[in-house]
């Protein structure tokens, strides 16, 4: 099969042919169709401090992925020949007292595909039958491959209730997007989100934002008057890792408001704590999906046209997957939403 592969550590990737891998007991064997590029993936081409620490090459990364089922190992009960699914990408233990406990999610022991194990930007992905989500017929393969970080704007989104509130996303890339979708789709009042990027501000603005705000010229504070929110946001989601980001968000929550936290911080971040603790705020880190609810979350939503379009809307660049290095420059600009590489076009 052909795959993108980290052969050796260093920067970049190679378009290689590799043995066509079979599934074990338990697993499954899927033709890949569709893949997602992910910022996890961009760190493992450019080998950065991040890369060089986590990935043991050789390694295929990618872990964004639809495809169809086309072989069973022993022991494959549920899932069908021919079943189109995408992939939970973390293989979790089952063991652990999360596991155990229903919390797969919280799994010490977790393994990423495409991080810690062979991932998806490949002809052929094998994975354990207990990690594929099977779409209903007719599901658009584009919008499937990117059920992972659907799947993490979902999860972030909904740690609090959202009907009726004020919410301010802090990050306007493609999870960043998605989360925005997600809040106006559930019910809340106003949706505001911030960037720096004027195309993710204009596309914001196409999936129905209440104000796309480039915080290179207007304050946080200013949108909050001009809103006539006199208390402050309700609900913040900070989805870009930026160092003044969360600071910001937390000096315009109402008392008792709610954060969730799912970008990473690039660096330290100086947290008003008087703050945090005199006005109760909550904020709440989140990692990943809920397995397997926040999935059936995902699913039920994409019945509603409004929804689905806003995420076709996110999905900025589909590509042959030959033209990968093209896909992966469009990715790392930042300037865009989602790229799709066609994995039936190599």
């Amino acid at each position: 099969m052909k795959a993108l592969s980290k052969s050796r550590p260093g920067p970049g990737l190679e378009l290689v042919e590799l043995p066509d891998p079979s599934p074990g007991p338990g697993e499954v064997l899927v033709r890949v169709l569709r893949t997602g590029i992910c910022g996890t993936d961009l760190h493992i081409e450019a080998w950065d401090p991040w890369a060089a620490e986590h990935v043991r090459p050789p390694l295929v990364p990618g872990h964004e992925v639809v495809g169809e089922v086309v072989a069973l190992g022993e022991g494959v009960e549920d899932t069908a020949l021919g079943a189109t699914v995408s992939v939970e990408g973390h293989v979790v233990c089952g063991l652990c007292r999360n596991c155990r406990a229903g919390r797969r999610h919280m799994c010490i022991r977790t393994r990423s595909i495409g991080v810690d194990r062979d991932g998806a930007f490949a002809e052929l992905l094998v994975v354990p039958e207990s990690n594929v989500w099977v779409h209903a017929p007719g599901t658009d393969l584009d919008v499937a491959a990117i059920f992972d970080p659907f799947g993490n704007a979902v999860h972030t989104a909904l740690q609090f209730p959202l009907v009726g509130e004020d919410v301010l996303i802090t990050g306007a890339g493609p999870i960043g997007l998605m989360a925005a979708a997600v809040a106006r789709h559930v019910g809340a009042r106003r949706v505001v989100i911030t960037d720096v990027a004027p195309s993710r501000l204009a596309l914001a603005e196409k999936i129905g934002v209440d104000l796309a705000v480039d915080v290179r010229t207007t304050r946080v504070r200013e949108v909050q008057r001009s809103l006539g929110l006199k208390e402050g946001f309700d609900v913040g989601l900070e989805m870009s890792g930026h160092p003044s980001a969360l600071p910001e968000m937390i000096d315009n929550l109402t008392h008792g408001g709610r954060v969730a936290l799912l970008g990473l911080p690039t660096e330290p971040i100086d947290i008003d704590w008087d703050k945090v603790v005199t006005h109760m705020l909550t904020i709440r880190g989140v990692y990943g999906r809920e397995m397997f609810e926040t999935w059936n979350a995902m699913s039920a939503m994409l019945e509603t046209p409004a929804l689905r379009g806003a995420l076709e809307t996110i999905i900025t660049d589909r590509l042959p997957a030959r033209e990968w290095a093209r896909g992966f420059g469009a990715a790392r600009e930042a300037t865009g939403g989602k790229v799709v590489l066609d994995w039936t076009e190599i």
